[in-house]
């Protein structure tokens, strides 16, 4: 079972997140926020497993509910879901370390399917999301964090090209010949590097660096 937190700050969506969800039989909606604010406030009684988090919100919005949950509850899966599909705010939600990102008008089944995979520590970027979050961005390469060693090995490279292409550690190792615990292995690896702790960001930067356009 699944314990899903809501936060936005629209009642409507609030609402019809929980019809959908409740219709699971894996999923169970623990509670909703209005903001960010208000979701911190209630995190640690609520318990949940995973959190969907608008972006906009009033008071505190979602980065920076992100930024708080990942220092404080970093076993807490995070996807974003919004109305908006602006790069800034999809690299920024993925970068402070969310394991997803959904717009509000995806399918159940999308929706469904990015819960169980960031619940279970996966990311699954849909092809027009993730086309946005590899397109090309304006910021220089001397952006973020200078970590001791951002150089990734060879094969590192090829399993972030195929983690940023969605696919799974299972079809990874597959396709490289390698195995499932080597591919979690050099996913390791690269956070350490990138000084990121999911999938979903560690392609996020690899984009802003230019790794991912071969």
């Amino acid at each position: 079972m699944v314990r899903v937190m809501i936060t936005d700050d629209h009642l409507v969506v609030r609402e019809g997140l929980r019809l959908i969800l409740e219709t699971a039989d894996d999923i169970e909606v623990v509670g909703e926020a209005m903001d960010g604010a208000e979701c911190l406030a209630l995190v640690s009684k609520l318990n949940p497993d995973l959190i969907l988090m608008d972006l906009q919100m009033p008071r505190m919005d979602g980065i920076n509910a992100i930024e708080h949950l990942r220092k404080d509850f970093p076993q807490i899966a995070i996807v974003i879901l919004t109305t908006y599909n602006e790069d800034d705010l999809m690299i920024r939600g993925l970068q402070a370390g969310a394991r997803g990102y959904l717009l509000k008008d995806s399918s159940r089944e999308n929706l469904l399917d990015a819960i169980h995979a960031a619940a279970k520590g996966e990311t699954l970027l849909k092809p027009e999301i993730l086309a946005r979050v590899l397109a090309p961005q304006p910021q220089p390469r001397s952006a973020p964090s200078a970590q001791a060693d951002s150089t990734l090995t060879d094969r590192e490279l090829e399993v972030l090209l195929s983690a940023s292409r969605g696919e799974r550690n299972k079809e990874i190792a597959y396709k490289l010949g390698i195995t499932e615990r080597t591919v979690k292995a050099h996913l390791q690896s690269i956070y350490q590097k990138f000084g990121v702790d999911s999938r979903a960001a560690a392609v996020a930067v690899a984009a802003q660096k230019g790794l991912l356009e071969t």
